[in-house]
C-alpha cells in the first residue's frame, strides 16, 4: 500500500468518527428539547369539591331579586363544610398565614381574588393581614356564604330593626336603627355562615384576629348599574341617642341595638386585587 493509499484510508475513517460525533451531538440536542417542553407545560390543578360548589351555584342563583330556597341553601352549606384551603390552593403553610416577628404599624391592606363571577353570582377570596378591618357595609339583595379557610376572624353583623323601607334613604346624616346578630371570633375550620336581603346579619364587619382567608359566596354579586352597590356605616350608641320612652320595649327583647350612620367609603376600605393562582373552574362542564 503506498503512502497516498494510507492517508485516503486516514481520511475516511476521519470522516466516519466526525460524522458520528455529530450524530450524537444531534441526538442529545433532540432530547434536551424534549425536556424542556416537558418542564414548561402547565399542570391543570383540579378540585372536586370547587367544581362541585360553582355546578351547584349555577342551578341555585337565578339572578337579582330572587333568594334561594332554604333546601339550596342547605345544599350549598353541605359543600362550603367541607372545604378545605387546598380546594383553592391554599394551606396554611404559606408565608402570609405566619405569624410575624416584626410588628407592622399602620392599617394593613386587605386583598381580594376573583375565582369567578358572572350576572348571577361570583365567587371571591379575601385575604386579610392581622388587625386588618373590613368595616361595616351591606349587602343590597343579596344572600351571601361566607367559608373562613385560614385563621381568626371577629365578625360583628347586624340587621336593619326596619326591614321596611331601611335601604331607601338618601341622605348620609339620616340614623337608622339596627340590631344587632352576631359579635364573636371564629376560628378556621367553622361553619358556613349565611347572610339575606333581610336578615342573617346583612350588615356586618370582619376583624381578623390572626392572618385569614375567607371564601366569599354572593349571589347576585354587586353592581352599581343594578343598584347593588356597597354602603357603609358608622355606629353609635344606641343608650345614647334613643328616646328611652319611645324604645323601652326593643331595649328589653335582649337584642342589643345601635343606631347607624351611613358614610363615604372609608380609605381603609380599599383593597388589592391579586390573580387567583388556585385550581381552575371548568365551565364546560355544566
Amino acid at each position: 500500500m503506498t503512502k497516498e493509499d494510507v492517508d485516503l484510508v486516514e481520511q475516511r475513517r476521519s470522516s466516519r468518527v466526525e460524522h458520528k460525533v455529530i450524530k450524537k451531538k444531534k441526538k442529545k440536542k433532540r432530547c434536551k428539547r424534549k425536556v424542556r417542553i416537558q418542564v414548561k407545560r402547565p399542570v391543570k390543578m383540579i378540585s372536586r369539591t370547587l367544581q362541585k360548589l360553582f355546578d351547584l351555584c349555577q342551578q341555585v342563583f337565578k339572578g337579582p331579586g330572587t333568594v334561594p330556597s332554604p333546601s339550596d341553601v342547605q345544599r350549598l352549606c353541605h359543600i362550603l363544610d367541607v372545604m378545605k384551603p387546598e380546594d383553592v390552593g391554599l394551606n396554611r403553610d404559606l408565608q402570609f398565614f405566619q405569624p410575624r416577628s416584626v410588628v407592622v404599624e399602620g392599617k394593613q391592606r386587605v386583598a381580594y381574588s376573583t375565582i369567578y363571577k358572572c350576572h348571577n353570582f361570583s365567587l371571591c377570596i379575601f385575604f386579610l393581614p392581622a388587625t386588618a378591618v373590613i368595616p361595616l357595609h351591606n349587602h343590597p339583595g343579596m344572600t351571601v356564604f361566607s367559608k373562613l379557610l385560614l385563621g381568626t376572624m371577629h365578625i360583628k353583623s347586624y340587621d336593619w330593626a326596619d326591614t321596611h323601607g331601611s335601604d331607601n334613604y338618601d341622605s348620609l346624616s339620616i340614623l337608622k336603627l339596627a340590631r344587632m346578630k352576631i359579635n364573636r371570633s371564629f376560628r378556621a375550620p367553622c361553619e358556613t355562615s349565611v347572610l339575606y336581603p333581610t336578615s342573617g346579619g346583612n350588615i356586618h364587619e370582619f376583624t381578623a384576629v390572626t392572618p385569614c382567608a375567607v371564601l366569599d359566596v354572593l349571589g347576585p354579586p354587586y353592581s352599581k348599574h343594578d343598584g347593588r352597590d356597597c354602603s357603609y356605616y358608622r355606629e353609635n350608641s344606641y343608650g345614647i341617642l334613643s328616646n328611652r320612652d319611645e324604645f323601652t320595649k326593643t331595649e328589653d327583647d335582649g337584642h342589643r341595638y345601635g343606631w347607624f350612620e351611613e358614610i363615604e367609603m372609608p380609605q381603609e376600605s380599599e383593597m388589592d386585587g391579586i390573580p387567583y393562582m388556585g385550581p381552575q373552574i371548568d365551565e364546560s362542564i355544566s
